[in-house]
């Protein structure tokens, strides 16, 4: 991938995410509405959870799993979200780590920091910072962070090895990484993975589990677990081509129908979890 590819990548997804900021904000009675979040086929939140929250936060929430329960997050701990949107996991893990404790959450759009930050201040709660950045060069120095969280964020990467080595660097001696994200059984055809619409959407940018499995332990990370939560079935393809309207533009060589059985067959969502060495 070029450096100029990446750069339409970075573009297209802050473009995506800012409307979705605008529009969290513009309806605060809707619910998530992102392609993932759907596609993860089950309630990733307890009322319980989302009832203490402002509404645009959770109106805002994009993701696939629910990561603050894959840390087992303990009171006193600092923790870092990845591409954290409208601010979701970091205010739940901000309670779960309590007053003693920290959350960060690290961002590149504007408008999903806006709306996290006013998500922060309705919340009332102090131990709390968002920052600006790209989740390949995190503004947090090496080894203060105990739990590094994501959710469905790092397959909007294109350079995933440096978000992996990134969040490596950040934690502590024994600190924890737990994402939730979509992976995938097989390959993508290089003709699908080239499809924006589909990066913006999290599917053509996953990774195979065994990719991601070997990138987790180059960047350094130990018992490392990948465990698949729901693949991508006949309806929700259908949903995905309607939504993200991937047949508009497509090369002569492939069809809407090959690409959508192409993604039934081989896209999932998943929990990815390892551990920096002591």
């Amino acid at each position: 991938m070029t450096t100029g590819d990446s750069e339409q990548i970075y573009e297209a997804v802050r473009d995506r995410y800012a409307s979705a900021a605008r529009a969290a904000s513009n309806c605060s009675c809707c619910g998530p509405s992102d392609t993932a979040a759907k596609f993860a086929g089950r309630r990733l939140y307890e009322a319980d959870e989302t009832d203490a929250l402002p509404s645009d936060a959770v109106a805002a929430s994009l993701g696939c799993g629910n990561p603050t329960m894959l840390a087992d997050l303990q009171p006193g701990e600092v923790v870092l979200d990845l591409g954290s949107g409208g601010g979701i996991d970091v205010l739940l893990s901000a309670r779960r780590v309590g007053p003693s404790g920290m959350a960060y959450g690290l961002d590149m759009t504007s408008e999903m920091l806006d709306l996290a930050r006013k998500n922060q201040a309705e919340a009332g709660l102090t131990n709390v910072e968002f920052l600006r950045g790209r989740i390949e060069d995190v503004p947090l120095p090496t080894g203060t962070v105990d739990v590094v969280i994501s959710n469905c964020v790092v397959n909007l990467s294109p350079d995933k090895d440096a978000v992996l080595r990134e969040a490596f660097r950040v934690l502590k001696p024994g600190g924890r990484l737990a994402i939730a994200d979509i992976v995938l059984r097989t390959a993508l055809s290089e003709q699908t993975r080239a499809l924006i619409g589909l990066w913006t959407g999290c599917v053509a940018g996953a990774l195979v589990v065994e990719d991601y499995e070997a990138k987790l332990r180059a960047a350094g990370f130990e018992n490392v677990s990948i465990e698949p939560t729901r693949a991508f079935e006949e309806d929700d393809v259908v949903s995905l081509a309607a939504e993200l309207s991937v047949d508009t533009g497509l090369p002569e060589n492939i069809g809407r129908d090959e690409i959508m059985a192409e993604v039934a067959g081989s896209v999932m969502s998943a929990s990815v979890r390892g551990r920096k060495p002591e």
